[in-house]
């Protein structure tokens, strides 16, 4: 969730878009995905007869802390729920996108702001107060934007020069899935020359029907 952040800053603004819809419930997301990377979460098991991916319950399969506070808040959701959810089902619970009042305490508070503090505690970004209008917006320039452009270069590496199709890249195909996800990949392959652009597009998106069934299934 911490690659991701910059990815959507804004370079010159220092905010995230405010047409961008997504980076809520998917920053939320990258917590489960970061959680199941570190071999605390994973998915119930399959049984006699296959489940459907979306359907499986979330399991906390270690319950010991990671250290970061709002991972290890996730985790303790997790593993005190009475009931098993599945990844779908956490993602509206950590945004509060739920009509049960019952679930309302699973609600994950200011995540982006508290994001952009770890970061701005260890350098990576700073904090500013910008004017819009009538308005005081708190932004977090980055301190150094070779940060963003290592990053951007990681992603562009990946679905360019260094594409293979390996199961131990894990954490980087988390990396680009979830700026696919937030809406942040367009940023980070604007730079490229128009056959790059195109060749890094084809890459990531490998079908565009395939990402619209998942989309529409995972809806």
């Amino acid at each position: 969730m911490e690659e991701v952040l910059p990815l959507g800053l804004k370079d010159q603004e220092s905010y995230i878009s405010f047409w961008n819809d997504c980076i809520s419930s998917g920053l939320r997301g990258c917590m489960l995905i970061e959680l199941a990377l570190r071999g605390r979460f994973q998915l119930e098991a399959c049984g006699m007869r296959c489940k459907s991916i979306l359907t499986r319950k979330v399991i906390c399969k270690s319950d010991v802390p990671t250290g970061d506070v709002l991972l290890d808040e996730v985790l303790k959701h997790v593993k005190e729920t009475q009931l098993p959810e599945r990844v779908q089902n956490w993602i509206e619970l950590l945004t509060a996108e739920t009509w049960n009042p019952l679930k309302l305490h699973y609600q994950l508070r200011n995540v982006w702001e508290r994001l952009a503090k770890n970061l701005v505690e260890r350098g990576i970004l700073t904090t500013e107060k910008q004017n819009f209008l009538r308005f005081h917006m708190r932004t977090h320039p980055l301190t150094n934007n070779n940060i963003k452009q290592r990053l951007i270069k990681k992603v562009q590496e990946a679905v360019l020069d260094k594409w293979v199709n390996d199961p131990h890249h894990n954490r980087l195909l988390a990396l680009i899935c979830s700026a696919h996800a937030l809406d942040v990949l367009e940023s980070t392959f604007a730079p490229l020359l128009d056959e790059q652009y195109d060749l890094a597009t084809k890459k990531a998106n490998t079908n565009e029907v395939l990402w619209a069934v998942v989309a529409a299934f995972t809806k």
